[in-house]
């Protein structure tokens, strides 16, 4: 019984990860694509996808704050972020409010300065005609 527990509810975090097409957006908003310890945000924001130590720390990611400039692990930060605080736009697949939500945080999905971040992600997606 379980191990029945355990393959259900891999499959369930398997199922929610956000396809690369959606960090591809998030990356070329964030930094033009660019790679490694990349700072924002006046030195506040970290790697390609200029994440936050606060919100690292909400993803309840291990390792190290420094392991943001990673690609791969940025990814992986968003993606348990998007899950804790908006798993329902996660399960959905509800793109505007998984960027505005990374944008903004928490509430990003309600605050009126993420709808601009959201334009950009969204103008990412259609050029990439991949979701």
């Amino acid at each position: 019984m379980r191990l029945l527990l355990i393959l259900f509810y891999a499959g369930q975090l398997l199922a929610a990860d956000l396809p690369p097409a959606f960090f591809r957006a998030l990356h070329a908003v964030e930094t033009g694509g660019r790679k490694g310890a990349v700072l924002g945000d006046r030195g506040r924001a970290l790697g390609p996808l200029q994440i936050h130590y606060g919100y690292w720390l909400d993803s309840g990611m291990s390792g190290r704050y420094e392991d943001c400039a990673d690609y791969g692990y940025s990814c992986r930060v968003v993606n348990a972020y998007l899950r804790a605080y908006a798993p329902r736009a996660v399960k959905r697949r509800d793109y505007q409010t998984l960027a505005r939500v990374h944008n903004g945080g928490p509430d990003g999905a309600r605050k009126t300065a993420a709808k601009q971040y959201w334009r950009k992600v969204k103008a990412c997606l259609t050029r990439q005609h991949n979701l």
